[in-house]
């Protein structure tokens, strides 16, 4: 799993490589038009760089392998990257927004519309690309990083159609606060997006549960192995980046041998894991005929709540 976490760093390199180009595309764009809608999505593309590095900084840390004082590894590192990069996207709305009302309050006319546009184009194609690229592998490797550069990506291509179509009307209508006003509606749009990707990094810190459909997966596992007396409770599940882990309980006849109890726990983690991509699985046994075993589902147990363990008699 470690190498396999290790590779997606090529695809930060990738995302690094864009952005460049596209800087380098959309301020020459910005150069030759004066359009300060073609500014704000240079800005963006500023954005995406600074991100892309942080992406690859993250995704180092997150395959770095357990070790002493991280037995659970690494990998809740890639919420710090797009919690850093939603933190990115809402500085770039603000310069977009500043820079909009200044050109909206002094508008000036737009150059070579043609060029510039053409530019912005072709810088959009790379970024279609590459996110395209990204998504595959987000959903493949389960990396909430990696989805994050993705979706600022396809917010940049959307970004630039909006400001393609308003610096064309702008120049067709001879309204040239028309392309502030667009940049305006693109720094908006920006806004809701980073919001979104800033939620999403919070609540995988927080240690939100799986996605309903692997969850219920969990669940019919349980379900189908409900006879002889045996019962299940106390499941919990958990995301760190891209590994979940999975906790239930199962109860079983007080008469059952340790090996068979066992044999259940083995069977039952192995189906879990097979349902559950990127999995660790807990399981705690206990007699179904015992009542705290019923009353056994708190996150912790108090003092007193289970039998003390005491040392063998000399």
């Amino acid at each position: 799993m470690t190498e396999q976490r290790r590779s997606l760093r090529r695809y930060a390199v990738i995302s690094i490589l864009a952005a460049l180009a596209t800087i380098g595309l959309k301020g020459w764009a910005y150069a030759v038009t004066g359009s300060v809608g073609l500014l704000s999505d240079a800005f963006e593309s500023l954005v995406n760089l600074a991100a892309a590095v942080v992406a690859l900084i993250a995704l180092t840390a997150a395959a770095r392998p357990e070790d002493e004082d991280h037995r659970y590894g690494h990998s809740k590192a890639e919420y710090f990257s797009s919690g850093f990069e939603g933190a990115l996207i809402m500085l770039a709305a603000a310069s977009i927004l500043y820079a909009s009302i200044r050109r909206l309050l002094s508008p000036r006319p737009i150059e070579q519309l043609t060029l510039g546009v053409g530019i912005s184009v072709a810088a959009s194609v790379i970024n279609l690309l590459v996110a395209r690229v990204l998504f595959r592998a987000a959903r493949r490797h389960q990396s909430i990083t990696l989805e994050a550069d993705a979706h600022h990506l396809m917010t940049d291509v959307w970004t630039s159609l909006g400001v393609i179509i308003g610096i064309w009307a702008a120049s067709v209508t001879g309204w040239q606060r028309l392309d502030p006003i667009v940049a305006i509606g693109v720094a908006l749009n920006i806004v809701y997006t980073g919001v979104g990707i800033l939620r999403r990094s919070l609540m995988g810190l927080l240690d939100t549960a799986i996605p309903d459909e692997l969850q219920r997966g969990v669940t019919d596992i349980l379900a189908r192995h409900t006879s002889g007396g045996v019962r299940f409770h106390a499941l919990r599940t958990r995301q760190a980046g891209a590994w979940r882990f999975i906790d239930f309980h199962v109860l079983v006849p007080g008469n059952w041998s340790v090996k068979r109890g066992h044999d259940l726990l083995e069977r039952l983690e192995e189906e879990v894991r097979a349902a559950v991509p990127n999995s660790t699985v807990f399981t705690h046994l206990e007699p179904v005929e015992d009542p705290v075993s019923w009353e056994d589902t708190r996150l912790e147990r108090k003092p007193g709540d289970s039998a003390e363990i005491k040392a063998p008699e000399a």
